[in-house]
C-alpha cells in the first residue's frame, strides 16, 4: 500500500518540565473530545519542556485551549505519513526531498509493531511547498 501523506498543522505549549505536566495537559484535551494524530515532547533549556500537539481539529484544540487558558504558540505545519512498515521506507522520503534539494529539519518515526509506521516530517515554512510538490500532496 502506498504511503498516506497528510498536511497537517502542530502547536506547541511550554511548560515547567515537571512530572504530571503532559499528562495534565493530555486529560485536558481528551475530556474535551480534543483528537490528537500525534503527540510529542521536546525539552527546551534545563527548566522547561515543549508539548507538541497534532490535532486531528485545529478549531477544536483552539477552544479547549481558550476554555482552559492554555497559550498554544502556532499553528506550525508539517508531514504526517503513514505507510507499511518495510526496510528503506524513511530513506526513500529523504531521498526524494534530497534529490529535490527540499530539506528536513527534523523528523520523528515509530513503527506500530503491526507492520506500519508513522512519521511526522518538519520542513521550513519557505520550502514546505516545495516538500508538498515533491511529496504528491
Amino acid at each position: 500500500m502506498p504511503a498516506k501523506i497528510l498536511r497537517v498543522d502542530y502547536f506547541y505549549v511550554t511548560v515547567q518540565d515537571r512530572p504530571g505536566e503532559a499528562y495534565r495537559l493530555l486529560s485536558k484535551l481528551a475530556a474535551a473530545e480534543v483528537d490528537l494524530l500525534a503527540f510529542s515532547t521536546v525539552p527546551i533549556g534545563p527548566e522547561n519542556t515543549q508539548l507538541v500537539l497534532f490535532p486531528a481539529n485545529t478549531e477544536k484544540l483552539a477552544f479547549a485551549a481558550e476554555r482552559e487558558h492554555l497559550v498554544l504558540a502556532g499553528p506550525q505545519r508539517a508531514f504526517l505519513i503513514q505507510g507499511d512498515d518495510r526496510l528503506g521506507a524513511f530513506a526513500e522520503l529523504h531521498h526524494k526531498l534530497a534529490d529535490s534539494n527540499v530539506n528536513v529539519y527534523a523528523a520523528t518515526g515509530v513503527t506500530d509493531g503491526r507492520g506500519g509506521y508513522g512519521y511526522v516530517l518538519y520542513i521550513r515554512p519557505e520550502e514546505f511547498e516545495s516538500a508538498a510538490h515533491v511529496l504528491g500532496v
